[in-house]
């Protein structure tokens, strides 16, 4: 059998989106369905008497595979779940301004001018050029937006739209110099990139457990340094705002517990990371970075667009490669020729059966292509052959326009 045997992906599809929902390995899948038959056979039980001890168990995983206190972690259905209950409980100010880049997720964008409209404050986005030459031209665009009205920094670990691993240790360290408040999106790191959250020292980190970690959707979680725990304000408020009996820490107590809800995934999330320990995840990760990297190389000979960051990928072995610092791990985006780019994405799933996203960075297109552990070198060169089909005939149709 072969990993691609062990997910329930389409034959028929060649899917190289891995980066926007993720895709969930079976037996992962049925450990989430026997969690959920559990449930049904006696709800009682299962919610009134064993949720506390059996979200414990899930927690322990989930904190040691991202390196932090299980007490420091709450799951929350999604990354964006996470991030609202920091962005709502944040002390802002009028005139407070948020530091972010021009790199982030949509909708944190969006959450974030909520937000502030509401507070009177400021949502800064500092543009970070493209492409990149190096990690002290990130750390000091970004830096150069720090002002004496600077209250928080929120950064995505790895940009969705432009699937760049930012210097966030560099940044966080000098924010904490700073007084800064840190806030970090990891909606694509966990499963990625290796991750130890006390020794990176963010003050909240919101990660997803259903991408790169493969666990079902509805899994993600957030970490708050101990000292953040009683800032955090719920948004779903219920019996553990009050609780006659406090539990381990004021994040579980008030974020753990939001009404009846299914707690599947959440429990899935230790058989998604024994998974990946059983399949030498390290191995399979460095596996994808160099096919990424190859589609990389080739994609900029055929479009003859420079890399959106330089090449740093010298590593020869996993353990090198989860000790260097890299720009891109198993997602890369590639900038199109001017063209209509949801034409080429829909050129490429109905004519050539490739699962592929176009993304948008400032007045540009990209196609982000990620290679997940199911994922062949065929899979790639499939899409390599097709997209020299694909922009052939849209350009050709501009042209001719």
């Amino acid at each position: 059998m072969t990993l691609r045997d062990e997910f329930l992906l389409r034959p028929d599809v060649t899917f190289l989106n891995h980066a926007s929902f993720g895709a969930c390995p079976r037996p992962v899948f049925e450990a989430y369905q026997r969690w959920q038959l559990e449930l049904e056979r006696q709800p009682v039980e299962f919610l009134g008497r064993r949720f506390v001890d059996l979200m414990r168990q899930a927690r322990e995983a989930l904190g040691a595979f991202v390196g932090a206190d299980a007490d420091d972690l709450v799951y929350v259905p999604n990354a964006t779940t996470g991030l609202n209950v920091v962005a709502r409980s944040l002390p802002l100010a009028p005139g407070d301004e948020i530091l972010t880049t021009d790199h982030e997720y949509g909708a944190l964008d969006r959450t974030w001018r909520f937000v502030c409209a509401e507070r009177d404050a400021r949502y800064v986005r500092q543009p970070v050029a493209l492409p990149v030459t190096s990690t002290e031209q990130v750390v000091e665009a970004i830096w150069a937006g720090v002002n004496d009205r600077t209250r928080v920094l929120f950064l995505s670990h790895i940009t969705s739209p432009t699937a760049i691993i930012l210097p966030v240790g560099e940044l966080v360290r000098r924010a904490r110099e700073a007084g800064l408040i840190t806030v970090i999106d990891g909606a694509h790191a966990p499963g990625q990139i290796p991750l130890d959250l006390a020794a990176l020292g963010a003050d909240f980190y919101a990660g997803n457990a259903h991408k790169w970690m493969m666990a079902p959707k509805g899994a993600g979680f957030l970490y708050a340094r101990r000292e953040h725990h009683a800032l955090l304000r719920p948004l779903v408020v219920s019996w553990g705002w009050e609780a006659a009996e406090p539990g381990p820490s004021r994040l579980v107590d008030y974020h753990e517990w939001q009404g009846t809800r299914d707690p599947a995934p959440f429990l899935a999330v230790p058989a998604a990371i024994r998974f990946m320990a059983a399949h030498d995840w390290p191995r399979v990760r460095e596996r994808c970075h160099q096919l990424a990297r190859e589609a990389r190389q080739a994609v900029a000979e055929l479009t003859g667009l420079a890399p959106l960051t330089p090449d740093d990928a010298t590593a020869e072995t996993a353990d090198e490669m989860a000790g260097k610092a890299a720009w891109f791990a198993q997602m890369v985006a590639f900038f199109l020729p001017p063209c209509d780019g949801e034409a080429v994405k829909r050129r490429l799933y109905d004519d050539f059966g490739i699962e592929i996203p176009v993304t948008y960075w400032r007045d540009r297109q990209l196609l982000r292509l990620s290679v997940q552990g199911y994922n062949t070198r065929e899979d790639v060169e499939a899409l390599l052959a097709a997209l020299i089909t694909a922009l052939r005939v849209i350009l050709s149709g501009i042209e001719e326009g």
